[in-house]
């Protein structure tokens, strides 16, 4: 296929997706190689930022996807504002940063670096799709582990759990300062892990 139809062939299929797509699932629609695909894409994301336009190419969740530009963020939520509609709360994404890092972990230590019982802001991470199950702990009981999700990495725009920043600027990147405690009881935990 010509350069130029490759291109355009990129372009809509990164525009009508609502995730990031694979190398392999572009190739396999186009029937051309990866290293065309990817030489393609390369100048798509150079020929986008250059414009200094609205949109952005980027590379996530082990795909490659049409984003917005950071600095258009207060812009865009200015126009989709609705009140606490789509937003999580702070407990929530306490309770999500705890899961992030501490990965696998159940409710029960969830509740216990909190404080508080933690099973109504789990059921809302697992209805967003930004936790899920990942199989049960190996003691009484055999509680459920949770683990971040795919859709996790796709709305922080982060292309591996390995990419997630340090614990304390988590904070930054959901938009919201933390519970310095609870900052500072995964953080201590995390310690601890590490050096078992």
């Amino acid at each position: 296929m010509p350069s130029n139809e490759l291109r355009a062939a990129l372009e809509a299929i990164l525009f009508v997706s609502n995730e990031p797509v694979s190398l392999d699932s572009l190739a396999e629609a186009l029937g051309e190689k990866h290293e065309e695909i990817l030489k393609e894409l390369d100048e798509i994301k150079q020929t986008l930022d250059a414009a200094i336009g609205g949109f952005t190419l980027e590379q996530t969740a082990g795909g490659w996807r049409l984003a917005t530009r950071p600095e258009h963020e207060s812009v865009l939520k200015k126009y989709f504002a609705r009140k606490g509609e789509s937003r999580l709360s702070i407990a929530a994404l306490e309770t999500l940063a705890i899961v992030a890092y501490r990965q696998p972990i159940t409710a029960p230590e969830i509740s216990d670096i909190r404080g508080v019982n933690s099973t109504a802001v789990i059921r809302t991470l697992l209805e967003r799709h930004l936790i899920r199950v990942a199989g049960r702990k190996n003691v009484v009981g055999a509680p459920f582990l949770y683990r971040t999700t795919r859709e996790f990495l796709i709305h922080f725009g982060l292309n591996d759990i390995r990419d997630l920043p340090r614990l304390e600027e988590f904070g930054d990147l959901i938009g919201e300062s933390m519970n310095e405690d609870v900052v500072a009881a995964i953080g201590v935990q995390s310690a601890i892990d590490h050096s078992e």
